[in-house]
């Protein structure tokens, strides 16, 4: 029986333009960009990032630095903000109706830049943060490591008190799924920008007769 369901950030309850995040950097100086950034993990200073491995304020002097050019908090917001197309608001008000049933989580390879966003009352239009909407966030920079890892599943099943068959993952992202398979979890894999709501719909009425 699902008790637990674990959703990814981008790409699933946000739709996101890497290539526009690519013009956004380049935009700041920073010359070939798609060596550091894709959808699903980054490289060097981004990745340190996400990672947990440098703070905000390190970041930015790392990236005035490649883009040879002092760069300020708000630079490196905008840049990383560049992802982010369309908050599924929809899909977040979709998923209350689940909360009485089912433990909801996030587990996404992140930032401080986007989680700051994202956790405050700017993130919809009711006013509702991520906290608000889930009963725990798993976030890379905050954990200390990053999917695909194995560390960063067994943190979350660890630290969130779950069960890898009582649990489904939801990402769009193919190593990642793989990665919470060989573990045992049960995963739905989605498309960046996709209703995945039907999906999971039938996913769960499924579980549920033991198909």
């Amino acid at each position: 029986m699902i008790k637990d369901i674990v959703f990814d950030f981008g790409g699933v309850l946000i739709e996101i333009d890497t290539a526009n995040a690519l013009r956004k950097f380049n935009s700041l100086g920073l010359e070939n960009p798609e060596r550091y950034l894709n959808s699903y993990k980054q490289e060097g200073a981004f990745y340190a990032l996400e990672n947990g491995d440098i703070n905000a304020d390190e970041f930015v002097k790392e990236l005035s630095q490649l883009c040879g050019r002092e760069l300020t908090y708000n630079d490196a917001f905008e840049g990383w903000m560049g992802f982010v197309v369309k908050v599924q608001t929809e899909y977040l008000n979709w998923l209350q109706r689940l909360r009485p049933n089912y433990r909801l989580s996030i587990l996404s390879n992140t930032n401080p830049f986007l989680q700051g966003w994202a956790r405050s009352s700017s993130f919809t239009p009711e006013g509702k943060s991520l906290d608000d909407l889930f009963d725990k966030l798993f976030l890379s920079y905050l954990m200390h490591c990053s999917k695909p890892s194995d560390e960063i599943y067994l943190k979350m099943l660890r630290d969130g008190n779950m069960r890898p068959e009582e649990t489904l993952f939801v990402d769009d992202g193919t190593k990642n799924i793989e990665a919470a398979r060989n573990l045992g979890i049960n995963v739905l894999q989605v498309k960046n920008g996709e209703d995945w709501r039907p999906a999971l719909t039938r996913y769960l009425e499924e579980h549920k007769r033991g198909l």
